[in-house]
């Protein structure tokens, strides 16, 4: 049977095509349970015959809800940021939400607009990893979204949101502990900004484990500015300009990581041989490619999960929460037990 063609397909012609009442094919179609199997089989065939396709707008304007969440992301080209907004869009569409994800590309304007489209977009609820903590529009753009917000690894105490956070400062704790009992002292530490709660928590368990080991902490050699691979080659070059320069490096994320590694490359310096090298996150293939490379590692994809947990639980009206993630530090031991690069 062919599909109706003039003019949109609307419930009532389902209703006409199925010879039920109107109020039964919106019950069918969403998903009440007080229907019986061959009313609802009767619904839905005669929608497929016609091709009918659900006005989204206007249901959401009678249940006042979207099934719609934004996920704001700092830097979509970041594949660990990729693999969380996957991981959290799939455990989404278990309870039928979709996603929307914007980009904000480092940017702050950038951030306020994708704040304002999601809001236009009547989004219920929102998920951010904010570019900076400190941006006074942004903040205040949020705390009157009129939907649930939760941050990914930030900190906003003046606002009543969810917060998914990372204990980076224990897995860089037992890097840094790592390195200086095989006797370094003199290890850079490459990171993003410190107006956001990723590098001060990085910087903690950097800063207490020289601390821990009564060690005069080597500030000249902490470079903290950006997660851009740019900032991290340039400031590697620069530590080995130093009468005293480092033996040991931590860069912290993906974009740093690969920034002081094609820094590594054109000194013609090897992470096996000539400097230990700790990247702070992991990147898809990375035990592949480097097998012995050590890092702090935190799951994309928990992350993901616990992502789309939390909202969810804010939309259905739960109280905000945290959530911390655990980080582990990989060393080349832990690496071969585990069954990496084997």
């Amino acid at each position: 049977m062919k599909s109706k063609t003039a003019g949109r397909v609307g419930i009532e012609d389902v209703a006409e095509r199925a010879g039920v009442a109107i109020s039964s094919v919106s019950r069918v179609l969403s998903g009440h349970k007080a229907v019986s199997e061959s009313m609802r089989k009767r619904v839905e065939k005669a929608a497929e015959e016609l091709g009918y396709q659900p006005d989204h707008l206007a249901q959401s304007l009678r249940r006042g809800s979207t099934r719609t969440i934004g996920f704001m992301i700092r830097d979509i080209m970041n594949p660990f940021f990729s693999i969380i907004a996957q991981s959290c869009e799939i455990e989404l569409q278990k309870s039928h939400y979709s996603m929307i994800l914007v980009n904000s590309g480092g940017s702050e304007t950038n951030e306020r607009n994708n704040l304002n489209l999601l809001k236009s977009r009547r989004v219920d609820g929102i998920i951010c990893s904010l570019v900076s903590e400190n941006t006074v529009d942004v903040k205040s753009n949020l705390k009157n979204f009129n939907a649930p917000v939760l941050l990914l690894d930030r900190e906003l105490p003046d606002l009543k949101t969810s917060s998914l956070l990372c204990d980076h400062a224990s897995g860089v704790h037992d890097a840094v502990s790592h390195l200086i009992s095989e006797g370094h002292t003199r290890i850079a530490f490459i990171s993003g900004p410190r107006n956001i709660y990723v590098t001060r928590n990085r910087l903690e368990g950097y800063e207490r484990a020289f601390k821990e080991a009564k060690l005069e902490i080597p500030t000249d050699l902490v470079k903290l500015k950006d997660f851009s691979e740019k900032f991290a080659k340039e400031e590697t070059l620069k530590l080995f300009q130093l009468p005293d320069p480092p033996t040991a490096i931590l860069t912290g994320g993906i974009g740093p990581s690969g920034g002081a590694l094609y820094a590594l490359k054109d000194l013609n310096k090897s992470v096996y041989t000539d400097i230990k090298f700790i990247a702070l996150d992991e990147w898809p293939f990375f035990d592949i490619l480097s097998p012995n490379l050590m890092s702090v590692h935190r799951d994309p994809e928990i992350m993901g999960k616990y992502a789309a947990k939390l909202i969810k639980e804010l939309i259905d009206g739960g109280a905000p929460k945290t959530i911390v993630i655990p980080t582990v530090f990989r060393n080349h031991e832990s690496l071969t037990d585990q069954g990496f690069g084997k």
